[in-house]
Order: C-alpha cells, then sequence, then structure tokens
C-alpha cells in the first residue's frame, strides 16, 4: 500500500462529534448512611428463578466431585460447603433436605478441621494466615446462617464441627495480623459473620480496632489499593459489617466506589485495571463480581443507577456461570436479594471523564471507548502495591480491541515511556517524560576507601544497582531525553502527537498490541520475528468479527525490538509483552510523529 496523507487518512475516518456527559450517580432517595428496606414491596425477582437453576447446576457437579477424597486445600472448598447448604435449603431446588447432601457437608467440614492449625489458621497459599482464613469463613458462616433460619433437619454433626471450626478460626482473627489494606476488612467482616452466629464482645472489640485506623477512599472513588479485584472485596466486607453490625455508614465509601466504577466498564463487563496498584494492572477482568455489591446497594438505597448496572451484568457473557452458581447462599442468608431491583434511571453510554486522582482518562461514545493513562507511581519501583503500567493508550471499537499502547527507547536501557501524571490543555491531554542519565566521576577523596568496598547504592537515573557510592560521585556528560504525547479526541478516533528530542539519534519504538483472535491488513513482517509486525508507512488495519479499527500513518527507521521493557525488567529475563498481536512503528530523535486511530 503506497503511503498517503494524514488527510487523506482522515477522510476514511467516520464522522461522529464529541460528547460530554455529566451524569453523576445519584438520586433523591440515595441518603447518605440510610438504607430503606421496607419500602419496596416483597416479590420476588425473575433473576431468583436463575438462581436456583445455577445452583443445582453446581451441586450436580459437586455430588460427582465430593464422592472422591479431598486431597487439596482451597477456598472453593467455603463456597462448595455453602452451594450445598443453599441447595439443602432452598424449598424450590430438588436438592432440597436431601439427605445425601449432609456427608458431603461433613466431608468437607472434616477435611478443614484436619487441615486448621494449631492457631486456628489455615494455610492457604500463605502460612498460618488469618486473611485467607476470613476468606474462606465467609461463605462457611453464611451457609451455617441459612441452616439455622431454616431449622434444617439431621443437622447436628455439621452444626457441631462447624462450629469447632468457627470458633477456633474467630480466636485467631482476633489476634491474627495482616499484610495488604484489604484485609483489614476482609478479617473484620468474617469476625461481623461470626459474631452473628457465636456472639462474643472480642469478636466487636477486634472490628472497631481495626476500623479506627479508617477506611480511605479518594474524593473520586479508589480505594487505597486502586485495585478492581480488591474493591469488590472491601465493598463486600464493608456491606458484610454494615448488615450484621447495623451500621450503616460503613456504606458510604461503597457507595462512592460504585459510582465510580461504572465509568471503568466497558462495554462488553470487561474493567479497565490501568490503574490499578495491584496484579490485576496487567490483567483482563470482568465486573461481574460487582453485581451483588450493586444488586443490594440497588435495592438498600432505592437506587436506579445502581439497578441499571445490575441489569447490564446480567447480559454479559459468563453471568450465569461466574455470578449466579455462587449467589444462592447470599440470596438465602440476606432475603432482600430477592426483591425487585427499582425502576431504573439509564446512565450514560456517551461520556469523557478525567480521573485526576489515579491520571486516567475515560472516553465513552456508546460501543467505542478508549483509555489514557499516565499515573505510574514515581520513582518507578517494580513491586506488588505499586502503579507501574506502561500501558498509555487502549481503544475499542465493538469487538475490535487496541489492549494497549506503548513507547518505549533505547535510550540506555530506560524501556518503557511512563508519564509524570496527565494535564489537560484545551480538549488535549498531555503526558511528559524526562529522563536524565549521567556518567560517574572519581569520589573526592575524603568518600575513597582503602578496602574499595563502598556502598551499595541505586544509580542516579534508578536503572540499576551496585557497590560504587553512587550518591557521592560527581556527574558529568547528562544525556536528557524529553517525551511528551499529545492525545486529543478527533473526528470519531484519537490523534497521537509524539515528540521525543533532546539526545539525537536514539531509537524509539511505539507499540500496539491488538486482541488476539483478530486479523491484519496491510503490515510488514520479518522472519526473524514472526510474531510481530511492522506498519512502515501508510495505513493499517485490525478486524475482529464486523469490527474494524483503521491506524496510521505508519513509519520505520529501525527494526530493533530487543529489550524494550528496560533494564529494571530483561536484566533478569523477565518481559511485560503480553498475548496478543503486536503491531511496531519505529524512528530515530528527533522524533515528531501523529498517529492516528480509528
Amino acid at each position: 500500500m503506497k503511503n498517503i496523507t494524514r488527510k487523506t487518512f482522515m477522510k476514511q475516518a467516520i464522522s461522529l462529534s464529541s460528547l460530554l456527559v455529566s451524569h453523576p450517580f445519584q438520586s433523591k432517595s440515595n441518603i447518605i448512611g440510610s438504607v430503606n428496606t421496607d419500602a419496596l414491596p416483597f416479590q420476588e425477582s425473575d433473576i431468583y428463578i436463575r438462581v436456583v437453576a445455577a445452583n443445582t447446576k453446581e451441586v450436580n457437579k459437586l455430588t460427582l466431585v465430593l464422592s472422591k477424597d479431598i486431597t487439596d486445600l482451597s477456598r472453593s472448598l467455603g463456597f462448595d460447603f455453602a452451594n450445598l447448604a443453599a441447595a439443602y435449603s432452598e424449598p424450590t431446588s430438588k436438592y432440597y433436605q436431601q439427605a445425601d447432601l449432609i456427608p458431603l457437608m461433613v466431608k468437607i467440614m472434616r477435611f478443614l478441621l484436619k487441615e486448621q492449625s494449631a492457631d486456628g489458621t489455615l494455610n492457604l497459599g500463605n502460612f498460618e494466615s488469618a486473611p485467607d482464613t476470613a476468606f474462606i469463613l465467609e461463605p462457611i458462616c453464611a451457609a451455617i446462617s441459612i441452616l439455622e433460619k431454616n431449622k434444617a433437619t439431621l443437622f447436628d454433626e455439621v452444626k457441631n464441627l462447624s462450629k469447632k471450626f468457627i470458633l477456633k478460626a474467630g480466636d485467631a482473627l482476633t489476634v491474627g495480623g495482616i499484610h495488604t489494606p484489604n484485609h483489614r476488612w476482609v478479617v473484620s467482616a468474617a469476625l461481623s459473620q461470626i459474631n452473628a452466629l457465636y456472639p462474643n464482645p472480642k469478636y466487636v472489640r477486634r472490628i472497631d480496632e481495626w476500623l479506627s485506623e479508617n477506611i480511605f477512599i479518594d474524593t473520586e472513588g479508589h480505594y487505597l489499593e486502586r485495585s478492581m479485584i480488591y474493591s469488590q472485596v472491601i465493598d463486600r466486607s464493608l456491606i458484610t459489617m454494615s448488615r450484621l453490625l447495623k451500621r450503616p455508614k460503613l456504606l458510604e465509601p461503597v457507595r462512592k466506589n460504585l459510582s465510580m466504577l461504572y465509568y471503568y466498564i466497558e462495554p462488553n463487563g470487561d474493567v479497565v485495571t490501568t490503574d490499578s496498584r495491584r496484579q490485576d494492572q496487567f490483567m483482563e477482568n470482568k465486573a461481574l463480581k460487582f453485581y451483588m455489591d450493586y444488586r443490594y446497594m440497588a435495592i438498600a438505597d432505592k437506587n436506579g443507577e445502581y439497578a441499571d448496572v445490575a441489569l447490564m451484568l446480567e447480559n454479559i457473557k459468563g453471568f450465569d456461570e461466574e455470578v449466579l452458581s455462587q449467589s444462592l447462599f447470599w440470596f438465602l442468608e440476606e432475603p432482600m436479594l430477592k426483591k425487585q431491583l427499582p425502576a431504573i434511571r439509564p446512565l450514560p453510554t456517551r461520556f469523557e471523564k478525567f480521573f485526576k486522582e489515579t491520571n486516567l482518562v475515560r472516553f465513552r461514545r456508546d460501543s467505542q471507548t478508549a483509555t489514557i493513562f499516565g499515573g505510574t507511581d514515581l520513582p518507578l519501583v517494580i513491586a506488588s502495591g505499586r502503579s507501574t503500567s506502561p500501558n498509555l493508550f487502549a481503544f475499542r471499537k465493538g469487538e475490535a480491541i487496541l489492549k494497549y499502547l506503548r513507547l518505549s527507547s533505547d535510550f540506555f536501557s530506560t524501556g518503557y515511556f511512563r508519564s509524570k501524571g496527565i494535564v489537560k490543555e484545551g480538549n488535549a491531554y498531555v503526558l511528559q517524560q524526562t529522563l536524565k542519565v549521567p556518567y560517574y566521576q572519581p569520589l573526592p577523596a575524603d568518600k575513597k576507601r582503602k578496602d574499595g568496598n563502598y556502598k551499595l547504592s541505586p544509580s542516579v537515573d534508578g536503572r540499576f544497582w551496585n557497590k560504587m557510592d553512587f550518591g557521592n560521585r560527581p556527574l558529568s556528560n547528562v544525556k536528557t531525553l524529553e517525551s511528551k504525547i499529545i492525545i486529543q479526541e478527533k473526528n470519531g478516533g484519537f490523534e497521537l502527537t509524539f515528540d521525543i528530542t533532546g539526545t539525537d539519534d536514539v531509537n524509539v519504538t511505539i507499540e500496539l498490541c491488538f486482541k488476539e483472535g483478530g486479523s491484519l491488513s496491510d503490515m510488514k513482517t520479518f522472519d526473524e520475528l514472526p510474531d510481530n509486525f511492522f506498519l512502515d508507512k501508510g495505513i493499517g488495519t485490525y478486524q475482529f468479527g464486523k469490527d474494524t479499527i483503521i491506524f496510521g500513518n505508519g513509519a520505520m527507521t529501525h527494526h530493533r525490538l530487543r529489550a524494550i521493557d528496560g533494564e529494571i525488567y530483561t536484566s533478569h529475563f523477565g518481559s511485560l509483552r503480553t498475548p496478543g498481536i503486536h503491531v511496531y512503528l519505529t524512528g530515530k530523535t528527533p522524533f515528531r510523529h501523529i498517529l492516528t486511530v480509528i
């Protein structure tokens, strides 16, 4: 394909005007701290029939799995126990009060007792872990609550075994420590469940001790970890504590988080995790696990926006298998969940939202979305609990998905570009990074050691460590690389302007990763790199199903793709490369290039 001008390229774009919609989550009945569950008539929703059916399918599987010996300790055993208890307790289930389920519950509980450590904890990934024990207690306590409420027959052995396990675990949770912010609330939620079954002031004292640290949520709705995995864990934990301890104020951060989350959900149910500080920043995730939280808060607050999200999630692929199959015990423990959702108040499907706390921007134009990110935790440290994603842009048009766009250079192996925040200038968003790499002079006389054994310290630019006492060395020949990216919505797509200056003749690489399973056209391949493609000029297309993403103009000055992750990764053979179809544009500094994605 011959090279074309930007003007010609833009004529191929589908014109779509930008539209900013301001539509906060709020309703007159959503009063902070109040939950009125009596206002709605108790009419079971249609979803409950599906819940029971999904549970039946799950129990069908469990009766086969549990006919064999249990050999592996995992959190799923708690859910297996709860699913059996729910089927046994639900009058419309084919397993209602079926005696055959009792031995299966006994088998699970005997196994858990056998695996329980002397201090009451379980070794679930982490050794003698109070938080991991709390995770498995959550469904087990719900199951016992259900069986107690329904005065289940043939229940004595299950009750006695479970009480022994729960009380011993409860002792551990009143003294056990935690690792991460969300663990405090998981442990507290489990203690509130234990207290509801077997009241004891020591459980509430420990809960209050954790709560006295206060629950952080930023002005836009993020918890400390900014993780969609752990936000859901926290929301569920706070709902449990609020419900069982009669503390409605604990729902305030839940409302704030759920209100924010909507703008992170893709039309197909995927949830944006780029700004997470935990492992999900590089994972594909769905919002399905938030369903019970949205449903509970929609009914409790009579909130039509939350109802809108709940109904949307009910129609996401995998909903029955991933959500409903593990839900009956929640509906039975909290019957309010069986109520009809309130009338929906439709949320916007066209918006532009700048989350300044995390430096993330979300665009949605019906089935088309885009994400801009510039919120890395600097200085860059590769560790759980830090935001390190180099994914600066993502774009979706229906099923056609550009998973991410990254920028890299071989400037002293500093690797991927990571912006120091985002600045909005007019209708554009600006990302910037300044890299300075020095050379080091001899140590001053008073800093020299006779044994030559100098302090182990990081280099000034943070790329590596050595026993060189870098902090006391004079610097010289400092080399600089200035990178600026301007992103703005134009003509139904996005225009990205790259401007990289400073040290000359530096190799620059723009990397686009498209969802695997699609097809490319007008790409150049190389025999030595069969899994990678170059767009050397003109425009390229990526197609998935009936949807197509067009991007260009291309550029190709070099073919060097080795070590684009940077020295902090590649020195230990690590890589941030993900599955997908990778397309590269390359150049040399000074580098100015405009890339349009539509």
